[in-house]
This record gives C-alpha cells, structure tokens and sequence, in this order.
C-alpha cells in the first residue's frame, strides 16, 4: 500500500468521491493497467472469466470492502487467489465442531467484505460470475482497503499454539477410529494451565488449499501477538494437480514459494511465531520383515525444502521426516504395520472415505499414509524431544514453547524414560509378533479396563478370564453385572465371549447405533451436506454388515446350545466376525466361527476396543484428556 495511512479507497465510477482515488476505463487506454511505479491497476489473468484489480500492500491484515455493480449474490468475489465459496461458508473448520469459522466474508446487496492477513508485497481483489450468470456484466464501483492493527493479548488470556496441518495432524471422531493424527494427543503433553493448543488441521489439505478455503487466514486473523502456529504439509502438496486452480498438489518452486513468500511473511506481520514440522514418512504397507524404511518424498524433496528455508528464515524447525524413518527402523516392520491404517475385519466399528471398516479395509490396502493412535503419541513425543533440543542449542522459540511442557515431560525428555507420560505402552506389544494389536491394547490400558504386570507386560497370548472380559465389557459400557449371564469362572472362549458381546449390546443400546445404519453401504457424495472435494474417493456402498452369511460359516454345528442364539445374533450385528483366514488391509471375512476356541488377551482387547467405538457419539473427538 503506497499511502503510509491505514486506509485507502479506489472509485471506479465517474462520480468523484473525497479521499478516494480515481480509476477510469478510457477509451484509448481502456482500464489502466497494473504498473509497479503506481502501485495499483488490473492484472490481465486467464485462471478465471473476470477482473483482477491489484494493489501493493505490504503483509498484514486488512479489511477488504468491494461495493460491485450488481449483487454479489449474482457473482464470485475473491481475494489474492483463495477460494470464493469458500471465504462464504461458516460452520467448523475441526471434524469434532470444537473450532469455529471466523474470519467469513459478509454480504450485503453490492456489498462483499473480509478480513485477510496478507504475506505477499500486493492483494488482488478478483470478481467473477458465477457459471449460472455467465452472460451477466460484471464490474467494481468500490474498493476500501483498512489496516488492522495487530491483537495484543489481554492479561487473562493464555497463548495459543495453533497447528496447521493434513490428515496425519487432525484431531479425529470416533466415526473415524482408529485413525488418529499427532495433533489430536499432543495437547496432552502441556500444561493447560499455561498454554491452549487448538488444532485446525484437516484431510486432503496442503499449503495450498488450507490458503486457498481461508483455514491459514482464519488462524492469522484470531489469533494475537506472541501466539504460536505449527505448520506441517507435504503428503497432499505431492498430488499432480498443480496446473488446476484449486488443485491440492505444487511443484517443488511452488512449494518453496507458499512457504517463503506467503505463510511465513502473513504469519510474521501478524507478530505470530512460525515453526515448520517436516512431513512423517509415509510407510510401503506391503513391506516384509527385514525392509529398510526409506525417506518416502522422493521426487518432490519437501522436507528438504523445509529444512533448508528454515535456516535461510530463521524459522524453528522439527524434522518428523527424519525422526520417523528413525523410529520405523528401530521397531521393525510388523510394529510399524500395526501402527498404521492396517484394518481387518472386526477391529473397529469406523469408518473411511472408502466405506466401513468393519469387515476390513474397504480400500483392500494396508494405509501406509495414515496411522493409529499409538503411532500418533510416539510422534508427539518425537516433535517435544526436538523442541526441548532445540530449546537447548539457543533457540528462544523452542525454549519457550518446552518451558509449556508438564513437569513430567519435561522429566521424560531428560531421561528418555516416557514410562509416566504413556504408561499404557508395554514391554512386551511394542515390537515383534505381539504388537499386532498394539493400539486396543494401549487404549484399554490407558482406560484402566485391562492391566499389566510389574514388568510391564501385557502377555497377549495369554487366555482371557471370564472374569476379566465381563468386567472390563461392563465397565467399558458402563452396565450393571447383573445385565449379563452368571457365567462360571475360568479362560473364556469365542462362544462365550459372543454371548456376554450380545448380551451387553443389549443393555447398552435402545438402538442401532449410526455406525451400524449411517456407514452400512453409503459415503458422502457430492449431493450430501458434508460433502469435501477434497477427501471424495469416488468410492461407495461398503458394508458394515458381516459379508459372510452366518449360515454359511462352516461350523455352526460346533456351538453350544445354551448360546447358538445370542451367537447368531452377536454376529448379524457384527459384534464378533469369523476370523480364520482373514488378513490385515483386505476388505474379507473369514468362513469359520471356530466357538470353543479360547480367546487370548490380545483378541479380547480387538473385541473390547469395537464395542467401545461402537459406544461412543460418531461425531465426537476420538480424545482422551489426561
């Protein structure tokens, strides 16, 4: 912006008006043209069928009012490239609703208005029509350009650390378990009473989009001097849609570019602090004991990019890239497997793009992307260790970010000991054959319905008691004993467990819950309300429904009397599925109930961690508070 003062206004009629300045369309000249020396005028573009008016503005945020020459109900009007549509909705930017839309842009007859946080030296105001009003005539009357003043925290106020990110940063609902994201539980690791940490992180985004739909500005506009904002893409940025207006994917130049000339800047002018995380590696879930992880961004070398701007901005950074691949090696191929989107059937209730996950993955994969809850808290731990390291080296940012820890994260960094802050995980699930079901084991620990002994192991191998399962189902469920069967004592096996399965479904539920009728053969399509081009796979109709009929199974014949009953009902309602043969990453049931079977620990825990999903609101934060 050319004038020193807060404000400046453009009049494109042939009305003069006091303090604004005039721009005419003249017949030789026709609509003055943008020149660096004036510092305003149209830019000839072909992204879009409309007018692109330019002003030089230095990074900031500005209230932007465009008074147009019909109703903006009638055309798109947007700024700097972001996504018209988008800049109107309001509603929740989190998939919980827990953080709220902002920064919205506010109609008003010929009258469009919005507050944007500017990282570039120029804004473009850009109007369109609308592909209904094609044949209509656009055209501006106004543009007022207001600076905002930077917001200074109040006394009472805490910091903020907003983080930014894609679907390996997003706080999830338990319709989506068991994916999880390192932003949902990293909240976990500070102390509340000195710092909030909110996350605006979301599937399918990139640097792009997340600028583009307005999540960047959103953050950039709410928040105050001295807040902090963690920012980590690189997954979608890999797409091959950088040609497309509103594509997720970016070449490696315009990577470097959003980053260095657009975020860092608009967050900086905000008196924000930035810190850069680089992308997880994602995993080959075909991979075989004995595989050698491997840095997976190989053709666009992002977390390079990131770690050499960092240095050249002097921007903290956290190399997750490389931490990841670290840990991956150390723990070997079948806990790395585990850890992510490895789904067979019977293990969760949730759901994805693609369809339920109750028989299996539907997409018929091992999900090397996306990963489970107790990946999610190693990579927590990873991002604080590097912070307090960082902080140690001199970096004040990271100090003062690590001076946020609780007291016993703090002692976890120093001592490598992280036994206090994650006592669910175990000696004996973390690596090896019996990591397999790592992630129910660690959250019916951490719900306090399983145990471990003074070593520290779980033995999954073990059998389960009657006793133990029957305790932790009620607990779980929160139902009465006397809801169940007297049972005798003794190890528990797969007919049994069925029955006491049914049995507590029925105290539970008045109703089938939406797990089993909403995500029973349906995914958003774009008719519906939720709809987001940006996480849409096109695919639909997988079931939550067994997709073996019981009467089929090969030995039915095998089940007691007394629960042959319950036994069928508990799997039509998919409570219990048929597991010989069924593998992780395929969309498949197995053919045989195999009932006298004694049921280990580690399958009790798959059995108890469905039903609980199962228990819990669909659209609720998959998140424990500790």
């Amino acid at each position: 912006m050319r004038s020193k003062n807060m404000f400046i206004a453009y009049n494109f009629t042939n009305t003069p008006k006091e303090g604004y300045v005039t721009v005419l369309y003249d017949q030789e000249s026709e609509a003055p043209k943008y020149q660096p020396n004036c510092g305003y005028g149209f830019v000839e573009q072909d992204i879009h069928p409309g007018i692109t008016f330019r002003v030089d503005a230095p990074p900031g945020a500005y209230e932007i009012i465009v008074k147009t020459t019909i109703d903006v109900s009638d055309i798109l009007v947007s700024i700097s490239g972001m996504q018209a549509v988008e800049l109107l909705k309001d509603g929740y930017w989190d998939a919980a609703g827990k953080v709220s839309k902002q920064a919205i842009a506010k109609t008003d007859g010929d009258l469009w208005t919005y507050c944007y946080a500017n990282g570039m030296n120029y804004i473009d105001i850009e109007i369109e029509p609308k592909h209904s009003h094609l044949h209509k005539s656009i055209g501006m009357k106004e543009i007022v350009i207001k600076r905002l003043q930077q917001k200074v925290r109040s006394e009472e106020l805490l910091p903020t650390i907003y983080l930014l990110g894609d679907s390996t940063v997003k706080s999830y609902t338990f319709d989506e378990a068991p994916m999880s994201g390192w932003g949902q539980v990293i909240g976990n690791l500070f102390d509340e009473s000195k710092v909030k940490v909110t996350n605006y992180s979301m599937g399918g985004r990139s640097y792009r989009n997340a600028y583009a739909e307005g999540r960047l500005n959103d953050i950039l506009i709410s928040g105050v001097v001295g807040d902090y904002i963690m920012i980590q893409f690189g997954h979608n940025d890999e797409r091959e849609d950088e040609h497309e207006r509103f594509g997720r994917g970016s070449t490696e130049e315009m990577y470097e570019a959003y980053v260095k000339d657009l975020y860092i800047p608009a967050v900086r002018a905000r008196g924000m602090i930035p810190i850069l995380v680089t992308p997880m590696s994602r995993v080959n879930g075909a991979a075989r004991p004995g595989h050698i992880y491997m840095n997976s961004f190989k053709n666009r070398r992002f977390p390079d990019i990131l770690k050499r701007l960092a240095r050249e901005l002097q921007v903290p950074v956290i190399d997750l890239n490389s931490e990841s691949v670290a840990y991956y090696n150390e723990i070997g191929v079948e806990a790395t497997t585990a850890m992510f989107m490895s789904i067979e059937a019977g293990e969760t209730p949730g759901k994805t793009n693609d369809g339920s996950y109750a028989n299996g993955h539907p997409a018929n994969k091992v999900d090397g992307t996306h990963y489970k809850e107790a990946l999610a808290k190693q990579f927590a731990r990873m991002i604080t260790t590097q912070l307090a390291d960082l902080g140690r080296t001199g970096d004040a940012t990271a100090s003062e970010l690590t001076s946020y820890l609780k007291n016993n994260v703090k002692h976890a960094i120093a001592t490598g000991d992280w036994s206090i802050v994650y006592p669910e995980v175990t000696k004996d699930t973390s690596v090896g054959r019996y990591s397999y079901y790592r992630n129910q084991i660690e959250k019916l620990l951490q719900l306090g319905v399983m145990s471990k002994d003074q070593h520290g192991c779980f033995h999954p191998d073990q059998c389960m008691s009657t006793h133990e399962f029957i305790t932790a189902l009620c607990t779980l469920l929160e139902i009465d004993r006397e809801e169940l069967a007297e049972l005798p004592e003794g190890d528990l096996n797969r007919e049994v467990m069925a029955s006491l399965l049914y049995e507590a479904y029925n105290a539970k539920f008045t109703a089938k819950p939406r797990y089993m009728t909403d995500y029973n053969g349906n995914t958003n399509i774009q008719a519906g309300v939720n709809y987001d081009p940006n996480l849409d796979t096109g695919a639909q109709g997988i079931d939550y429904d067994p997709i073996w009929p019981f009467e089929k199974l090969t030995d039915i014949d095998l089940l007691s009397a007394p629960f042959k009953h319950k036994v069928k009902a508990a799997y039509e309602l998919g409570l219990i599925r048929a597991e010989d043969g069924i593998f992780r990453g395929k969309y498949m049931n197995g053919t045989a109930l195999e009932p006298r079977k004694y049921v280990t620990r580690e399958k009790a825990a798959k059995a108890l961690y469905f039903i609980w999903v199962l228990s819990q609101p669909v659209k609720s934060e998959n998140h424990i508070k500790l």
